[in-house]
């Protein structure tokens, strides 16, 4: 099984983050959002999937384990951490996705993806969100605004269930980091998202 790290409050409401497909749980994205979260009171369980555990033994890089691995590794890891009540879901990026296409097993609640990526930068017709047209549990969609996975413009063209709501970082990219131009900082861009965050994960709809 998973190694599954804890921080935050035992008493606070569980978030699943799962990473994306290039790091790591403990990247620093991840440890940053999560200590942001604890900070709010939210429970954070983090685990890698099996291809980044295989990273963290012997330090090769290898590509992400194919979509049905990655689901069955995070259905394991939500049945694990659980304990019997829905939870709330989520990832950075691929973790997000994978998430997303979990919607239907009864221990999860509801869902956030923070940088969904709806598709490969620079290539739209391979798009990803095709099954948000359906999903039926509430879904948060923090996005940067010029993300390259799906940014603030092409949205009108994403077909969406009544259950999605979606949250734009001001000229975030697909971490959430504006250029210095804007007049918005990293650290800024992270704390808006992480506070949106943290009210749909303790329930609170409007974000």
């Amino acid at each position: 099984m998973n190694n599954v790290v804890f921080d935050g409050p035992e008493n606070g409401p569980l978030f699943l983050f799962a990473h994306g497909a290039g790091a790591g749980m403990d990247h620093e994205f991840m440890q940053d959002v999560t200590t942001r979260l604890a900070e709010k009171g939210v429970r954070v369980a983090r685990f890698n999937f099996p291809y980044m555990e295989k990273r963290a033994i012997d330090g090769k890089k290898r590509p992400p384990d194919r979509a049905p691995k990655l689901l069955e590794a995070m259905t394991a890891v939500i049945e694990e951490v659980a304990g019997g009540q829905p939870i709330v879901i989520g990832g950075k990026s691929m973790g997000g996705r994978m998430a997303s296409m979990l919607s239907e097993h009864p221990m999860v609640q509801s869902i956030a993806c923070l940088g969904f990526p709806f598709h490969p930068p620079g290539k739209p017709e391979n798009y990803k969100g095709a099954h948000l047209a359906t999903i039926d549990k509430p879904i948060l969609i923090i996005q940067g605004e010029r993300d390259t996975f799906g940014k603030f413009e092409e949205f009108e063209q994403f077909e969406f269930s009544d259950q999605v709501s979606t949250s734009f970082i001001p000229d975030g990219d697909h971490s959430f980091k504006p250029r210095k131009s804007s007049g918005f900082t990293e650290a800024q861009n992270r704390q808006l998202a992480v506070d949106r965050l943290a009210l749909f994960i303790k329930g609170i709809s409007d974000v």
